[in-house]
């Protein structure tokens, strides 16, 4: 399960001999052989076939090997596109995307560009999703891959409908393709498809996580495999892949640009997974739910533009190390972020650099509760997206979105914007809440805007008389525990990314069996002592509890003439409900419930948080005591054991002219 040792690597890539990429082989002009029912790219390095009119990548040869997708899978499921969609009401239906109407864009030696086309119109209501949609395939000279993109148009006078996920699919073959990379230090030789199949597997709380009991590889034995464990967010997966052993090939999948996925830089997508399959995801609810389908209503038109994307191969000399394929793959990606936005794409659609514009600015924090001084927004995450509320951003699906990262002055660049309408929004590490900038800021061709210092004030009423946690939007710094030893993926045995390990919700109700979480404010350390997610507890006869949690404090003086303010920040929930007490468990009305919020699902699918949820509650003095006091924080729903909440955050504060308080 060893990783590739990326500095020896780094140094072994560095010797133009030892791979061969592009850069070394000679690059003949780009062909294109118009068959009866296919169409054939071909540079001299990478020949790729496509079905006609339908637009399904059927065949990828490279480096001696006739197909690098899976032979035994029949053409239409090797490399495509694909969706969900359903109209309000329904069903989702599962489409792979078939051209009706081919055609050739551009073609000469330097590129290719083909077009696969459907088209919708009302004799086809209700059998396909209502869009116009015009796959793109495009192959330059001297490259050693090839670009896809597509444009979804939708016309007012349409029916309405909703879209679930939509993204590009490769499968590879199994027995060529054994070794998964979408890290640094996410790296593994993965099980096979068949050690899914019944008799090898054995299946557990949901159909994408087995345990394989007899795998074909014995060294696999006992281990869990889910494609859910193998997620990321948007802003780190920009390049993902797979190794050949034999021949020594690696095929990549490399998404230089964040624009056109929804949800902003923490939206967790799915990457690549036991087929061997890699994706490209565009569009999906995955740990977010509902709020991150596109609804499109009558007389709503809309068009957006995926991609492109790249598909990268390459290949090592007999005898080294396949493992200089991951590193020569980042530097490709380093590449293709460089070259953003493509100056080749044919379509109108698609903008050029000299049609978009750029912003600028400084973002500072006012926060008199931490410094006198304004503090700079250190690492804070900027982006233009569509106009909305404070932290819309992280709902929105319709429309481009531009984020970066402030540097460590709080000085940001957002460039390469679509011309349009967009709110500035931002969030800072270490502090709660979510900025937007009051004016609408207008994009147009050529702009170079600089915004000067603008200044976010966080929420805050008074002093911190304690805190519990980390404000970055994620529950990694709380406990999480060792997995069960018997469903275990070796890959995140002492690894950062720990809480990827199958069934640790289950973990709770070992550890705290009958009684639920005690913390003592200045005796607990949140690293130990705050499980990382407050999920039901399972009992003896394999129903499930709701479970009550407390935060212990003591406070010196009390104003009960004033009020207090808790601030619960949440990184994830799933058909959860939060209610808080104030030293009363008993209350027949808790003193706030959030009600039932999210369906991040983040707790089954291993990731660390969701969606953002920011609550501010009212503690009135009159509920305070001085000396002891404990908050009582409930979740009730108890249906499944994945209905939970992930906190992020937790602060009381004092009332504005309050001293510390605490004993």
């Amino acid at each position: 399960m060893g990783l590739c040792s990326s500095k020896k690597l780094k140094d072994q890539v560095s010797d133009p001999q030892k791979l061969r990429v592009q850069e070394v082989m000679p690059t003949p002009g780009v062909h294109l052989h118009i068959q009866h029912h296919q169409v054939i790219m071909d540079n001299g390095i990478v020949q790729v076939t496509l079905s006609k009119p339908d637009g399904i990548v059927t065949g990828v040869r490279y480096n001696g090997v006739d197909n690098l997708l899976e032979i035994r899978n029949q053409e239409s499921n090797r490399g495509y596109w694909d969706l969900v969609w359903n109209a309000p009401g329904s069903k989702g239906i599962f489409d792979v995307i078939k051209g009706t109407c081919f055609n050739v864009i551009v073609e000469n030696e330097e590129q290719v560009e083909l077009s696969f086309v459907r088209t919708w119109d009302f004799s086809l209501e209700g059998k396909y999703v209502p869009l116009n949609i015009d796959k793109r395939f495009i192959m330059l000279r001297g490259s050693s891959g090839f670009y896809s993109y597509a444009i979804y148009d939708h016309l007012a006078e349409w029916p309405p409908f909703e879209i679930g996920e939509t993204r590009i699919t490769f499968k590879l073959r199994k027995d060529k393709f054994h070794r998964m990379a979408i890290g640094d230090d996410r790296q593994r030789k993965m099980p096979l498809p068949d050690d899914r199949l019944p008799g090898r597997c054995q299946t557990l709380a949901y159909p994408e996580a087995v345990k394989l009991v007899n795998p074909v590889d014995p060294e696999l034995r006992g281990e869990v495999d889910d494609k859910y464990q193998y997620s990321g967010n948007n802003k780190d997966i920009q390049v993902h892949g797979w190794i050949s052993g034999d021949p020594a090939v690696g095929f990549w999948q490399i998404t230089p640009s964040d624009e056109f996925r929804s949800g902003g830089p923490l939206k967790q997508s799915l990457t690549s997974h036991v087929g061997p399959t890699t994706l490209a995801i565009f569009l999906s609810a995955h740990y977010a739910g509902k709020d991150l389908v596109p609804k499109f209503g009558p007389g709503e038109p809309w068009k957006k533009v995926f991609g492109p994307v790249f598909i990268y191969l390459n290949s090592a000399s007999v005898g080294d190390d396949p493992c200089w394929l991951w590193e020569d793959a980042k530097i490709q990606m380093m590449n293709e972020v460089e070259r953003w936005p493509y100056n080749f794409p044919a379509s109108e659609d698609f903008p050029k650099s000299h049609q978009r514009g750029n912003v600028r600015g400084r973002l500072l924090v006012q926060d008199r509760y931490v410094s006198n001084d304004c503090i700079v927004a250190k690492r804070a995450y900027v982006g233009l997206a569509p106009l909305g509320d404070a932290g819309s951003w992280q709902r929105e699906c319709k429309g481009y979105q531009f984020w970066t990262q402030a540097d460590n002055d709080g000085y940001f660049s957002i460039n390469n914007v679509r011309t349009g309408d967009y709110n500035l929004y931002a969030w800072v590490p270490g502090f709660i809440g979510d900025y937007r900038h009051d004016d609408i800021i207008t994009i147009s061709s050529g702009l170079d805007h600089d915004m000067g210092d603008l200044l976010y004030e966080p929420p805050r009423d008074g002093a911190t008389l304690w805190e519990i946690g980390i404000p970055d939007r994620s529950a990694a710094e709380f406990y999480v525990p060792d997995p069960d030893a018997s469903y275990i993926n070796r890959l995140y045995v002492h690894h950062p990314d720990r809480f990827r390990q199958y069934g640790l919700w289950s973990r709770y109700g070992e550890l705290y069996p009958e009684k639920d979480l005690v913390y003592t404010i200045g005796v607990s350390d949140h690293t130990k002592d705050w499980f990382f997610a407050q999920v039901p507890r399972r009992k003896q006869d394999g129903t499930h509890e709701g479970t009550t949690w407390q935060i212990k404090f003591n406070l010196s003086y009390v104003d009960q003439s004033k009020s207090y303010k808790l601030r619960i920040a949440l990184a994830s929930a799933t058909l959860a409900e939060l209610q808080v007490r104030v030293n009363d468990p008993k209350a027949r009305r808790p003193l706030f419930t959030s009600g039932l919020i999210g369906r991040d699902n983040s707790i089954a699918r291993h990731g660390i948080q969701g969606l953002y949820w920011l609550f501010n509650v009212n503690v009135p003095g009159t509920l305070l005591n001085e000396g002891a006091n404990t908050i009582f924080l409930t979740q009730p729903r108890c249906d499944s054991p994945f209905q939970g909440l992930m906190y992020d955050y937790l602060r009381l504060e004092g009332p504005q002219s309050h001293p510390s308080g605490l004993k």
